[in-house]
Formats: structure tokens, C-alpha cells, sequence
């Protein structure tokens, strides 16, 4: 019998990769480290000592509406210092706190347009006042 883990990686496409890059270093922390002799240029970004995001850049890269993929998530911790980076950065972005799994999820987008969202869990969520947050939403009121 087959037991799928946990996601290992998500693999990017882009015709800007510096730029790209530049942008999850700045707004995620995250920065190129080894990867193998790929023929294609490129870079794996690493996460917490994991290659997380592996980056191919391509000539070009169709853009679309309808993505297959809406978003890929990663679980963080420092939810305020996040906050204070993004708005460092004057990164748009959505704060949501969803209460029926307690945490507060921050939505933003790469600059070819991938959504991500960063979770927070309920001991950082308590401790943030929403009007600290700034393009904040509770999707449990209505």
C-alpha cells in the first residue's frame, strides 16, 4: 500500500528569475542554496534547511486567468514581524483569520502572480489585535 507524505516542493516556472528571486528573499525570507547540475538555469529556495521552491527559468511562461494551481501554503511562525516586513516592503497583501481552524492566514502574491499563503496558528493569532493587522478579514463574521 502507497502512503503519500507530506508536499516536498513546489516547482515554479518563470521568464524573470532574478526578479523572482529577489522577491521571496525579501518578502519570505527564503534564499537560493545547493542544487544539482540541472541543464536548465534555475535555483532551488530553501525553507527551514528544505529546497521548498525549486525555480526553472524559461523564455517564456504562458500566463492565464484560470490557474490549475490557485496557491500553495507554508505554516510560519512570527506573525507580527511578517506583518512588519510586508508593510517594510509596502507588500500588498490580505490577512484572514479563520476561526474554525484558529489561525490567521496572510494571502500574497509573487510577482508572476503565484498566490501563497502564510499561516499563522492560534498561539500568534491571539496575541495580534486586528486593527494591528491592516487588510484584515475575519471569514467568521458575516
Amino acid at each position: 500500500m502507497v502512503q503519500i507524505g507530506k508536499l516536498d516542493h513546489v516547482n515554479l516556472r518563470t521568464h524573470q528569475l532574478k526578479r523572482l528571486l529577489d522577491w521571496y528573499g525579501r518578502v519570505l525570507g527564503m534564499h537560493p542554496g545547493r542544487r544539482p547540475d540541472i541543464p536548465v538555469p534555475g535555483a532551488w529556495l530553501y525553507s527551514d534547511g528544505h529546497a521548498t521552491i525549486h525555480v526553472n527559468e524559461a523564455a517564456h511562461v504562458p500566463r492565464t486567468d484560470n490557474p490549475t494551481l490557485e496557491h500553495f501554503s507554508f505554516q510560519a511562525k512570527g506573525l507580527k514581524a511578517f506583518l512588519e516586513r510586508l508593510k517594510r516592503e509596502q507588500e500588498p497583501y490580505e490577512a484572514v483569520h479563520v476561526p474554525t481552524v484558529n489561525l490567521v492566514q496572510v494571502n500574497v502574491f509573487d510577482p508572476d502572480g503565484n498566490h501563497i499563503h502564510i499561516d499563522f496558528g492560534p498561539e500568534e493569532a491571539s496575541q495580534i489585535d486586528a486593527k494591528e493587522i491592516g487588510n484584515f478579514r475575519d471569514v467568521g463574521q458575516r
